[in-house]
């Protein structure tokens, strides 16, 4: 199949900061700050009709994706079972936006900010608009680093020291299930099979498998920066405000 659903990509080919590229960066940059002005306006329960609408969508992108990858033979068990953080992530939101849950947004916040932004920012993407693919990455992956900062700023969600454990934690029990899938079905995702064929981060963090701990240190270590600055002005300035008191 050919055009702007098929597989081929020789009249998509996608170039990193190309128009379009920077068209999407300036586009999470403008709606990220405009969250950030009209948060008092976002509060009301008259967007939760708008957050379920914006999870049904994304459930029918990610479907339509997976439609995609099979009618154009590409859908392989070695690639294509959400199991890549930035897919983690997608199946995170679609649950914060439809529970609201903490723990949640706990989580999604440190993913999105760390892993979806780099994504966007550095796509892994050969197919340039129009091309389904082009609208599925960039969809997904703006709405990853939109949806936790709402929750923060128009819902009043902030994480705290114990968030950037429950990430750690949570990692951890997720990295080993899919190291086995790894070896079960011959793939990479996560990179803890092996780092990428191109050229990355990974790079500067020491051969296989010790990147995988240096990653998990860097990780926290991001986690933290995110903490301090997403973290609660006003609990930080009680809790200073009470130690003045006990002196």
């Amino acid at each position: 199949m050919t055009g702007w659903f098929g597989r081929s990509y020789k009249n998509f080919d996608f170039e990193m900061f190309s128009i379009s590229h920077f068209v999407i960066i300036s586009i999470c940059v403008v709606v990220s700050v405009l969250l950030f002005l009209f948060r008092e306006n976002l509060k009301t329960e008259k967007w939760r009709a708008a957050e379920i609408g914006i999870a049904i969508s994304l459930i029918l992108i990610e479907v339509t994706y997976h439609f995609w990858m099979l009618i154009n033979g590409s859908w392989n068990v070695s690639h294509a079972i959400p199991l890549e953080l930035c897919s983690i992530s997608l199946i995170l939101t679609v649950i914060l936006l439809l529970t609201r849950k903490k723990i949640i947004y706990e989580i999604l916040l440190f993913t999105a900010l760390l892993g979806a932004s780099q994504a966007l920012f550095t796509p892994l993407l050969n197919y340039d608009f129009p091309h389904f693919r082009f609208f599925h990455f960039f969809y997904t992956h703006l709405m990853i680093i939109w949806v936790p900062l709402y929750f923060t700023w128009a819902k009043g969600y902030r994480p705290t020291i114990w968030s950037v454990f429950k990430l750690f934690i949570f990692l951890n029990i997720l990295m080993p299930i899919i190291i086995v899938i790894n070896k079960l079905v011959g793939g990479n995702y996560m990179f803890l099979s092996h780092k990428p064929d191109s050229a990355s981060l990974l790079d500067v963090l020491g051969p296989y498998p010790w990147y995988i701990v240096s990653m998990e240190g860097l990780l926290l270590s991001l986690g933290l920066i995110v903490w301090v600055i997403f973290r609660e002005r006003s609990a930080v300035k009680k809790e200073a405000s009470r130690d003045v008191l006990f002196q």
